[in-house]
């Protein structure tokens, strides 16, 4: 089955746990009852769990501490425990008259004899029409699958019909789906800030924002950098969204595409004004083939 690029982008997320509870569960839920996609899942799980044994652990340091503490509200001293106050029980009533309570309690067992004859007059209703349903099923099923087992009067008519059977079209033939490729863009082996996925057929790419942060009057600024190319050429400013889509690859051949590293600048808003990478160059990644073509049954296009 071939999945959009939201698809390879959900399961690249969920791979990576950069998923809400939400979000999770709608996965979750999709991979109970599509194998297809589980199978995608699991296959991308796989590959970033090779990546996942690069990055090595980060301690958070104390100011990262102290903005937690801050947000939960752990920073701040604990407010004086007030318990409410209790309510003062009401007066209690003077007892009715005796006659009067005798009264009420004749009209209550008068009512309860009443509802008790009703309950019992409805419950033979009931089941009386219960008793007429299942024998009306019973019929039914009798006609359906054991006809002969019915009396002449109500057994139903034998039907004699031709059915033409035509010769089974030959199944088609699958789809020839092209492998996936990503990359991790990150620095020194820390959190993913991009990540970079690219179709093997079209080279259409999709740029997924993880933790990378949005810097005021500044842009990010994707490049590819080969020893193929004269120069790093740029792919685009990223967008502000979570997903920035280009199809710019389709012009660069595919040992180029597959064998280059990306880099991502930090450029003035808008980005580089020269086509020059001008900032500095923050994260940087290689393409890893993903899902391989065999896993459709196909051969990968070279």
């Amino acid at each position: 089955m071939a999945y959009s690029e939201d698809d390879i982008a959900r399961a690249i997320e969920y791979a990576l746990g950069t998923l809400d509870a939400d979000e999770r569960a709608q996965v979750e839920t999709r991979m109970a009852v599509e194998k297809d996609f589980t199978a995608m899942v699991r296959a991308w799980e796989y590959k970033l769990g090779v990546l996942n044994e690069m990055v090595g652990p980060v301690e958070p340091s104390p100011e990262l501490w102290d903005r937690i503490k801050s947000v939960t509200g752990l920073s701040q001293p604990q407010e004086p425990v007030v318990l409410p106050e209790l309510a003062r029980p009401a007066p209690e009533l003077a007892p009715e008259p005796l006659a009067a309570t005798a009264a009420g309690m004749e009209d209550s067992t008068a009512s309860v004899i009443r509802l008790s004859a009703q309950v019992r007059r409805w419950r033979g209703v009931a089941s009386f029409t219960t008793a007429i349903a299942a024998a009306l099923v019973a019929m039914l099923a009798l006609g359906a699958y054991q006809p002969d087992l019915l009396p002449n009067a109500i057994r139903p008519k034998p039907r004699t019909q031709l059915a033409e059977v035509k010769p089974s079209p030959a199944p088609a033939q699958p789809l020839a789906q092209a492998p996936q490729y990503v990359a991790v863009l990150q620095k020194d082996g820390g959190s993913p800030a991009f990540i970079l996925t690219v179709d093997g057929a079209t080279k259409n790419f999709i740029v997924r924002r993880v933790a990378a942060q949005p810097e005021p009057g500044r842009s990010y600024e994707l490049w590819i950098v080969s020893d193929k190319l004269q120069r790093p050429r740029s792919l685009g400013v990223i967008g502000a969204d979570d997903f920035t889509a280009r199809p710019i690859l389709a012009a660069y051949a595919p040992d180029i595409v597959d064998q280059a590293t990306y880099a991502v600048t930090l450029e003035p808003e808008g980005g580089s004004p020269t086509g020059v990478a001008t900032g500095p160059i923050v994260f940087t990644g290689k393409l890893v083939e993903s899902v391989p073509a065999a896993a459709y049954g196909t051969s990968k296009p070279r």
